[in-house]
């Protein structure tokens, strides 16, 4: 994947209004445990430092993305602050 990926960044209030699909955005099985491994790496930095991570993810109309502090992941859902959900199985990357 390249470095760069042209994305509308939202701010993570906006998350809870936003609508996404049941599929996952990722086929291969490396990117899908790449991506849990970099999910884990961000919410440490988050944790930790209160570092922050850019997250793309696709919703029901296309690639956003938002920078944003990771408290938390469950097995369906990243948590972010002020209950903002991302479901897993939509996040493209995390840097």
């Amino acid at each position: 994947m390249n470095n760069y990926i042209t994305s509308e960044l939202i701010n993570k209030e906006e998350i809870v209004n936003l609508k996404f699909p049941k599929d996952d955005v990722l086929r291969k099985k490396n990117a899908i445990k790449n991506r849990i491994i970099n999910l884990k790496r961000a919410m440490a930095l988050g944790n930790l430092e209160k570092g922050k991570v850019k997250i793309f993810f696709k919703d029901s109309f296309g690639l956003k993305s938002v920078e944003t502090t990771v408290w938390g992941i469950t097995d369906k859902s990243v948590i972010l602050k002020r209950r903002a959900l991302i479901p897993v199985r939509r996040i493209v990357r995390v840097v």
